[in-house]
């Protein structure tokens, strides 16, 4: 009698040691697409969107308009592209900011509009400068460390650093611990920040050091002190104020363009698709605990339709999210492009993308559930059949929540970012979004 008692107990925990060894197999083999790697790291900056807008984009996600959300996105990228960079020059008092502005701006320290210099400290309080060469951004030179403050928290406070978009930190004839604070300072904040060495030219004349030599110290000591610090080292420049033209300069300029798009694009950009990607979790989630909804979509349970009663719980849950092929059709003929080819998840694609769902449609679990659902027991194990039938919903919500942010993604990256650039380096065509089942077109 004991042991009748004791074989439902012992058949579930067999199965869900399979479940869990499932789910580790899968950690290892496919990471986490949320991860973010070495290369892809998040800044922030003050191009940021409105609450109404996280509203707007939050209802179509909700409603499972896809194409509305794009809409969306498009236009708030459209007013970011107008944004006014702000970048903060900073450094040790007599490290030469001002000197850097003007050769930067490719102007004389004579001319009318260039920031003062000299060998006492000249900048007092911020001051603001604008160039020919780079529109809508502003250049702020700031007062050297230890003109308004006695700390570098103080400092930073005090010159609101969090409100700039971009941090140029100046040294000269030493890399200081101040200049490592700030550094590790501009880490923490997650704002884009550069090290750039002035008074090269000063450096050069004085050194006994042949000059790739002397670059190099200067190079290995900025970087030696920053890994000390634990600072990921940021873009590094060797400059002369007096040539602006030579050294490290027009990698500087080049650098400073490619960072004016990631402001002005790819940040907001990736800000508003995590809004996305949060919507669409928390709509999983929300259809995860819709109990109600998974018994209305679960026929009486028959082991020869299960697998085609969950075939259509997947048309359902894809229609939720907008990546049904109605929606894929609509958002084609509205834009004129019907791509070849487009088409939703099926239900092979689910199999084949998680390792879980093959697990709990395999031969052996089939045979299981069908054991379980024999009229010798009299209904005795239909809930342990329930919960199988709603975990497999469940799994299915997931894979299409996680393969509806990636569509959105890639919809949202090819309709608002320019043409040309929008598949850099990735081999990828610009035209329409290729999505794990095919390809998605939203652009409006």
């Amino acid at each position: 009698m004991d042991l009748v008692m004791k074989l439902p107990q012992t058949m579930w925990k067999t199965f869900t040691l399979f479940i869990n060894m499932a789910k580790s197999l899968k950690l290892l083999i496919s990471p986490s697409s949320k991860s973010i790697s070495d290369n892809e790291l998040f800044y922030t900056s003050q191009n940021s969107s409105s609450p109404e807008v996280i509203e707007k984009i939050g209802k179509a996600v909700a409603e499972g308009d896809l194409q509305k959300v794009v809409c969306i996105v498009k236009d708030e990228m459209q007013s970011k592209s107008r944004y006014t960079v702000k970048i903060a020059v900073t450094g040790d008092s007599g490290n030469g900011m001002s000197s850097f502005i003007n050769a930067l701006r490719l102007i004389g320290h004579e001319e009318e509009d260039s920031a003062p210099t000299g060998v006492v400290r000249t900048t007092q309080k911020p001051a603001c400068y604008s160039s020919s060469h780079f529109p809508d951004v502003e250049l702020w030179d700031l007062p050297g460390l230890g003109a308004t403050a006695q700390s570098v928290e103080s400092y930073l406070d005090e010159l609101q650093i969090s409100t700039y978009d971009l941090i140029i930190i100046i040294a000269s004839e030493q890399f200081s611990a101040n200049h490592v604070k700030l550094a590790k300072a501009m880490q923490r904040m997650r704002k884009r920040f550069y090290v750039v060495w002035t008074k090269l030219d000063r450096d050069l004349s004085t050194s006994t050091f042949p000059e790739p030599q002397l670059l190099q110290n200067i190079q290995r000591n900025i970087q030696e002190n920053l890994q000390k610090g634990q600072v990921r080292e940021p873009p590094l420049f060797l400059v002369s104020c007096f040539s602006p033209s030579f050294h490290d300069f027009p990698e500087v300029r080049n650098t400073l363009q490619s960072d004016f798009f990631n402001i002005r694009y790819r940040d907001p950009l990736e800000t508003l698709s995590q809004v996305c990607d949060r919507c669409i979790s928390n709509k999983a989630s929300s259809l995860k605990e819709d109990q109600m909804l998974m018994k209305q979509l679960e026929a009486p349970f028959r082991p020869a339709s299960d697998m085609a009663d969950l075939e259509r719980a997947l048309e359902t849950y894809q229609k939720f999210f907008g990546v049904n092929d109605e929606s894929f059709l609509r958002g084609a003929q509205s834009t004129g492009r019907l791509e070849v080819g487009s088409r939703a998840l099926q239900f092979q694609d689910l199999l084949k993308m998680d390792r879980r769902l093959r697990l709990m449609m395999c031969v052996a679990v089939k045979v299981f559930l069908g054991v379980l659902g024999s009229s010798w027991w009299f209904g005795l194990w239909n809930f342990i059949i329930q919960y199988f039938r709603h975990q497999r919903h469940k799994l299915v919500i997931e894979i299409v929540a996680e393969n509806t942010k990636a569509t959105l993604r890639r919809a949202l990256k090819d309709s608002t970012l320019p043409p040309e650039i929008i598949w850099e380096g990735s081999g990828l065509p610009s035209s329409g979004i290729q999505a794990a089942s095919g390809s998605f077109c939203l652009e409006p």
